[in-house]
């Protein structure tokens, strides 16, 4: 079991703003969640308290998402990529666990970075790769959600070039990333990050704000125009990125 971490009233009440934020932008655009919330909330907590904190909310929204996703997803496609997930996310829980803070948080600048410059910089329309792009994408996808919880939007680049039917890849995506979340709270509890005192309280206390802000999101869905909100995420996560990288070389 890792060692408890005091939560305050004033960094609860600044995480639940950070969450509220991030999954309205969620339910707005159907991704940005984690990836939004992470580099704000590794200023308020520690990430080992971050990244379980967020897998218990994702995993909560996932169940209410999961409801409105359609049939359709397509087996063949998660079949070749869930063994190459499942490496990724024991590597990567191992080396969340294993290794010190400030090496984790440069690693999790450079994909928010890198992320970031890639989704002002790439042309409209999805890329198209032959099913042996499984393996980069899948490795790299479990680890990165095993450390940041940020690995959805590496699975979904590699499903959204795979698959060209709407229907399909909305439902397809969903499943994988709910398999996903299902086997970090495996991984999790067997390596004792979901035994952290401050979780469970922390989880209990921002579960509505995060509610909160995915129900307003889907409801203001249809009203904000989504690529507005989605070159807004980007900017921020550059800014997130390279304020990460400072903190990491001072």
């Amino acid at each position: 079991m890792l060692p408890a971490e005091t939560l305050d009233p004033g960094t609860l009440a600044a995480a639940a703003l950070v969450l509220s934020g991030s999954y309205l932008v969620f339910g707005l655009t159907g991704f940005g969640s984690t990836v939004l919330a992470l580099p704000l909330l590794v200023y308020l907590m520690p990430l080992k308290l971050a990244v379980p904190l967020l897998l218990l909310l994702d995993f909560v929204a996932s169940l209410v998402l999961m409801r409105h996703v359609p049939r359709g997803v397509r087996m063949d496609e998660l079949g070749r990529l869930i063994p190459f997930l499942l490496a990724g996310l024991v590597l990567g829980a191992t080396l969340l666990v294993r290794l010190p803070e400030k090496p984790l948080l440069g690693v999790l600048g450079v994909f928010l970075v890198v992320y970031a410059s890639y989704g002002f910089l790439r042309r409209a329309g999805a890329p198209r790769f032959s099913p042996a792009w499984c393996a980069p994408f899948g490795l790299a996808g479990g680890a990165f959600s095993a450390m940041f919880g940020t690995g959805g939007v590496v699975l979904a680049a590699y499903i959204t070039a795979r698959i060209h039917d709407k229907t399909e890849l909305r439902a397809t995506s969903a499943a994988a990333i709910f398999f996903n979340a299902c086997v970090r709270l495996v991984l999790f509890g067997a390596l004792g990050l979901l035994g952290q005192e401050q979780l469970w309280t922390a989880w209990l206390v921002l579960l509505p704000c995060a509610l909160l802000g995915l129900f307003l999101g889907t409801r203001l869905h249809a009203r904000v125009p989504a690529p507005g909100v989605v070159r807004a995420i980007y900017a921020i996560l550059l800014v997130a990125g390279a304020s990460l990288l400072l903190r990491v070389a001072g």
